[in-house]
């Protein structure tokens, strides 16, 4: 049985396209801040490289659940990215981010927002009695990040 060297990981989450996506955020993230004066006693610094290894830390943590426990971990996660969205603007506003790095951490966000509702939405699709849309006074927008759901 030859895979071309590809040998799946023992644990599964390893092999999410997302779950390696916000790994290589949250590097991102601590590579362009371990430059700013004092970044280790910035409390805002701190709380940004914590909020976006917890992007990936929920992805590990919900795989091993129920579906709808890990759809739970996977809006968690994307509960992170949105604070990320938030660190990144108060970075831009004190000027430890330029305009190159708002738009690279922004775009990273962006891209691991739809691929968390990708799989969400998959996990539902599988799981009709998990999915919430299927039951009474769900709002189906509720965790929806598209600029018209607000």
């Amino acid at each position: 049985m030859n895979n071309s060297g590809y040998s799946p990981s023992f644990f599964r989450f390893e092999d999410l396209r997302v779950y390696q996506k916000a790994l290589d955020y949250f590097i991102w993230v601590q590579t362009n801040t371990e430059t700013i004066s004092n970044a280790e006693k910035n409390h805002l610094i701190r709380g940004f490289s914590e909020t976006a290894l917890n992007i990936s830390a929920k992805i590990a943590e919900g795989s091993s659940k129920s579906k709808s426990q890990f759809v739970f971990h996977l809006k968690e996660a994307k509960t992170a990215i949105r604070q990320c969205v938030m660190f990144t603007s108060a970075c831009v506003k004190l000027e430890y981010f330029n305009a190159e790095e708002e738009e690279i951490s922004r775009n990273y966000l962006m891209e691991l927002t739809k691929m968390l509702g990708a799989l969400i939405g998959s996990i539902q699709r599988d799981n009709p009695a998990s999915n919430p849309s299927s039951r009474p006074g769900f709002d189906e927008d509720e965790d929806d990040d598209s600029p018209n759901s607000y």
